[in-house]
């Protein structure tokens, strides 16, 4: 499985009531097909996973797959607090057809490495699917640490990480476990190009469901091994990635949905839309600048 390059954990598209937005989130995906994009991830944090009820997961999937059919790599975002629930949901989205999964570590639990090895293990050994790695200590309060990788990746169901801190230490460190058979993928947009010129096989994006074209590109010039054209795109994405920091992910991305027809901005609560302001402003100001470069490059 190819499973490199650019890939846009995609957001979840929600109606006015408040359910799947099934219209908009095919627009989504044709508008990720059409910029280039090298595989999807659904439900994963992006997509407001904890926020979807067991049989909106089963349909958003089951949409996705249908609607890609096979263009690029579908994965599942399954992980769980629990390894029960998470070699079960698992196991459904192979049965939903998604190529992968993208499984995060236990969140809230805090597990030791001893119990993260263990959990994995388990997901790699009963879920039926390849399974990427997904380290976002932010978020989930623990940390995946390198050596663990290490070990990790000697099963032949795990093939990646997706590391979401950006420190150049940590880079450095996985980089050094990347071999064939099994890939690291940054999972932090500004730091995205560091993490492609010293050996990541890709990048799985917030940003690139704004902007996937422009997003491609920075992959395409890293894992090419471009600097220079390196730093050219990061300094033209920058500005936008900077703009959707301004609130916890993805609040300020779905602010961006409205702007190119892509849904409304409306995510789930606990999390609230991004109030009109100086945040917005700037966000659009940053889409604009972002489409103005590419209509003069065109």
């Amino acid at each position: 499985m190819n499973i490199r390059g650019s890939i846009c954990a995609l957001v979840t598209p929600f109606a006015a009531d408040g359910g799947l937005d099934l219209s908009a989130f095919g627009r989504l995906l044709d508008h990720q097909l059409a910029g280039g994009t090298q595989a999807l991830v659904v439900a994963g944090s992006t997509g407001e996973a904890h926020m979807l009820e067991h049989d909106e997961f089963d349909r958003l999937l089951a949409f996705a797959v249908e609607h890609v059919a096979g263009r690029v790599p579908v994965i599942a975002g399954t992980g769980e607090a629990g390894t029960a629930k998470t070699v079960a949901l698992t196991r459904r989205a192979k049965a939903l057809g998604a190529d992968a999964a993208l499984v995060v570590t236990p969140y809230y639990v805090r597990p030791t490495q001893e119990g993260l090895r263990r959990h994995f293990l388990e997901v790699a050994e009963h879920g039926g699917l390849p399974v990427v790695l997904y380290n976002v200590p932010t978020r989930t309060g623990c940390d995946l640490l390198p050596e663990t990788v290490a070990g990790l990746r000697e099963h032949p169901a795990i093939i990646g990480l997706k590391e979401a801190r950006g420190d150049r230490e940590r880079i450095s460190a996985l980089a050094e476990l990347v071999r064939a058979d099994f890939v690291y993928l940054s999972g932090d947009d500004g730091s995205a190009g560091v993490a492609m010129l010293a050996g990541a096989a890709g990048t799985i994006s917030v940003v690139a469901n704004l902007v996937p074209q422009a997003f491609r590109a920075l992959c395409d010039a890293a894992t090419g091994g471009d600097q220079v054209a390196t730093e050219r795109c990061h300094a033209a994405l920058d500005p936008l990635v900077q703009a959707l920091n301004c609130a916890p992910n993805p609040i300020a991305v779905k602010a961006g949905l409205p702007v190119l027809g892509l849904g409304l901005a409306l995510p789930r609560l606990p999390l609230v839309e991004l109030n009109d302001g100086p945040d917005r402003a700037r966000l659009h100001q940053a889409l604009s600048s972002l489409a103005s470069l590419a209509t003069a490059a065109g």
